[in-house]
């Protein structure tokens, strides 16, 4: 396939180099100077887009993505795909699938899990929101880029799953930060804490694959200083959105709404900004009870 891929930073690049490497003609754009192996790199986003098969668009925020969006699609062509990969407000996606629909251009919303080491090794997982017929066609690349792709349903859908995950992942890491916390202070031992909740109820993603206590565990960013496979900053971002998600149709989310807070605290008001989202424990384990 021709593919044009706007916004080559540290997820879109390796992303890009994977599709050239399998085979695809990629040619990409980003509003920064930037190489990617394998992919031509074109003078703007409308250059990159024309002719495309299938656009592929890895963009900060819902508004960077619609004002992309009005620009290339009128260059497309009419049989062609509008695959978003940004991780952006369900109503941004939902807007940018009208847009496209309205010129007889299929659009999937299709964020990722898995972080920069998951696009370097092809390994993301794909929720993808829009036409079946579409994530079919577009299935070929997801495959190429990740090991999973799931069809949620119509445009928006995507997202919605997205936030969903990542509110989950926000508020099990804070609790998983807070017991760490609470069983350094009763004197019990971190890795007998471990060996017991890692394989009782209280297992999660968070406590087995990405535990925030430095040596134990599988290795995770808390065994290098807490520098970042997902920062706090992206974490708060993904919790802002399904804050808002949660406002426009009136869901009661205490839970995420509160892992909202306490990450904005950490990253705007103390030393959290360029951390991992796991140096919450060090957080927790320098406070007392108010």
């Amino acid at each position: 396939m021709q593919i044009g891929f706007i916004g080559l930073g540290n997820m879109g690049r390796p992303m890009a180099e994977n599709l050239a490497h399998a085979g695809h003609m990629v040619r990409g754009f980003d509003t920064v100077s930037v190489h990617a192996e394998g992919v031509e790199i074109m003078d703007s986003a409308t250059a990159a887009a024309t002719g495309a098969d299938i656009v592929i668009t890895m963009l900060p925020n819902g508004a960077i993505l619609k004002s992309v969006a009005a620009q290339i699609i009128p260059d497309m062509r009419a049989d062609s795909i509008f695959l978003d990969c940004s991780t952006v407000d369900v109503q941004s996606a939902r807007d940018v699938s009208e847009m496209a629909n309205a010129a007889n251009i299929a659009s999937l919303d299709a964020p990722v899990s898995g972080g920069i080491g998951g696009a370097s090794a092809g390994t993301l997982t794909f929720m993808v929101g829009g036409a079946e017929t579409a994530f079919h066609t577009a299935k070929p690349l997801f495959d190429v880029m990740g090991q999973k792709s799931v069809h949620c349903g119509e445009s928006g859908n995507g997202q919605a799953a997205k936030i969903c995950n990542n509110m989950i992942l926000g508020a099990t890491m804070v609790v998983t930060c807070e017991a760490f916390a609470l069983a350094d202070k009763l004197g019990l031992d971190r890795q007998s804490m471990f060996d017991v909740v890692s394989t009782s109820s209280g297992y999660s993603w968070s406590m087995n694959a990405y535990c925030p206590a430095p040596g134990i565990g599988p290795n995770s960013p808390a065994d290098n200083g807490y520098q970042p496979g997902f920062s706090a900053e992206l974490m708060l971002k993904d919790l802002r959105l399904s804050q808002q998600a949660a406002q426009a149709v009136a869901a009661d989310t205490p839970l995420g709404q509160a892992a909202m807070q306490l990450y904005q605290t950490f990253v705007e008001d103390e030393d959290g900004l360029g951390k991992d989202f796991s140096a919450m424990l060090p957080r927790f384990e320098q406070r007392k009870r108010s």
